[in-house]
């Protein structure tokens, strides 16, 4: 069997290439209707025809529930993952999902060019889309974070950069559907045909993975391992062992036959001790439990859950609210795509790509906590822009640049504060139980992006 420096070379880097277009894969769903959030409101804010005359229309909040209803999901599957992990095969979860979501963007598609004259129908099958959506997307995105963890740590990195780039992905072929200047049904066909191009090549790509060498060695080596025994320490050990048995037979010859050494410990107590200690070397330590776990990463935990509670209750249920000074104007249909979308995902990626040079306050410093705590400013100078159909608060920020620097500001320091979050807690526990602290983490990342879209329907109001 070859060695880890046998390996076989990644030829044209296409493991790399592959694990990076796996992790665009991963969040273009959400993105994707994230970042169509116009398209929807257009469809949904129309006047209604009843008994012949028209109605004030219906507000639907479609922002906070498509914020809601993404992030359930995660929380859910991150309970359920052991569950299925253990029943459902590798392959079977991610060809799986991958068809499913393939499938619903199918759908959501041919939506564009379907006249749906009820728009409580139109919102009920969109909101159901985007919860199976992203089921199905949690599902695969935790698969894959288990298939890259095989291989060496900087396929990792390549895979959450994939990530980090779906949301830019996202927004520039928003750009690109609106400067087309077709109409807006065939704008919007073009868009969701994108992710159903993009979900095709990622299951394409997941399928070619098995069948390179690169791949395969590391895959079946993760398969097959076994822990190699320390030879040195046990080598030191049975020295140790060897040393004692000399002091034992000194010990009788100097007429403590009574099998005692000087001191009064029973002379087979060297051995004893040599042989547990022999026995522990030979078995791995046994990990801490999640509660133990938990108690080393609290502030960590904390720190994720809070970063996104903040970021997710203002975007983008409230940032897409936020309207041009330049009314009428043709900027005003670029206005949120790059102000809001563009901005966001650009400055979020750059965030956490900083944290591979920079890394500030240290773990164990106090002041990261303040830091992350310190980031809930963002939530009134956002909900003090100008916010169209305000009714309770001022627009203290009109202007666009200023909303342009705040979303700028916003966006990169989540992105920072949410990779060393991550990047902190296994840091701060052994080896053997980073792997329960990374878990732990995804749930908090979970639940704050939950408790972040269940925060915005109280914002929205207040505004």
């Amino acid at each position: 069997m070859k060695t880890r420096n046998d390996a076989p070379v990644d030829r044209g880097w296409l493991v790399g290439v592959i694990f990076f277009i796996l992790g665009l894969g991963t969040l273009l769903p959400w993105n994707f209707f994230m970042t169509a959030t116009m398209y929807f409101q257009d469809r949904l804010n129309t006047s209604e025809w009843v008994n012949g005359t028209v109605t004030a229309r219906k507000e639907y909040y479609f922002n906070n529930w498509m914020t809601l209803l993404s992030q359930l999901p995660l929380l859910l599957f991150t309970f359920l993952n052991s569950f299925l992990y253990q029943r459902i095969s590798e392959k079977m979860r991610i060809t799986g999902s991958l068809v499913c979501i393939l499938l619903l963007f199918i759908l959501t598609a041919g939506l564009v060019k379907t006249p749906v004259e009820n728009t409580d129908t139109f919102f009920s099958i969109t909101m159901a889309t985007i919860w199976f959506i992203n089921s199905f997307g949690a599902v695969l995105q935790g698969s894959l974070f288990g298939l890259v963890g095989m291989l060496p740590q900087k396929y990792s990195a390549v895979f959450m950069s994939g990530q980090g780039l779906a949301g830019t992905f996202a927004a520039l072929a928003m750009l690109l559907s609106i400067y087309s200047e077709a109409g807006k049904e065939t704008a919007a066909l073009g868009y969701f045909i994108t992710p159903c191009v993009g979900t095709l090549i990622t299951l394409l790509s997941y399928i070619l993975l098995p069948h390179l060498e690169f791949a395969q060695f590391y895959f079946n080596k993760s398969k097959n391992y076994e822990p190699e025994p320390n030879h040195e320490l046990n080598h030191e050990l049975l020295l140790k062992e060897s040393d004692e048995t000399v002091a034992l037979g000194n010990g009788k010859q100097n007429g403590h036959a009574n099998g005692s050494l000087p001191n009064g410990t029973p002379v087979h107590s060297g051995h004893k001790e040599a042989f547990i200690t022999l026995e522990s070397a030979r078995t791995p330590d046994k990990k801490l439990s999640v509660r133990e776990v938990f108690k080393k990463i609290w502030v960590m935990a904390f720190c994720v859950t809070f970063v996104f509670i903040v970021t997710l209750s203002v975007f983008p249920a409230i940032t897409v609210e936020v309207k041009t000074q330049s009314e009428g104007t043709k900027w005003e249909v670029y206005f949120i795509p790059v102000c809001c979308f563009l901005f966001f995902n650009i400055m979020d990626w750059v965030g956490r790509t900083i944290t591979t040079v920079v890394q500030w306050p240290p773990k164990e410093s106090r002041l990261f906590p303040v830091l992350v705590v310190s980031r809930v400013i963002f939530i009134p100078l956002i909900m003090l822009c100008n916010i169209r159909n305000h009714y309770y608060l001022p627009a203290l920020f009109p202007q666009d640049a200023a909303f342009s620097i705040i979303m700028l500001l916003f966006s990169g320091t989540s992105g920072y504060c949410v990779c060393l979050s991550m990047s902190y807690a296994p840091q701060l526990v052994a080896p053997k139980d980073a792997e329960t602290a990374g878990a732990l983490m995804t749930f908090f990342l979970a639940l704050g992006l939950s408790l972040g879209a269940a925060l915005s329907f109280p914002l929205r109001v207040l505004v």
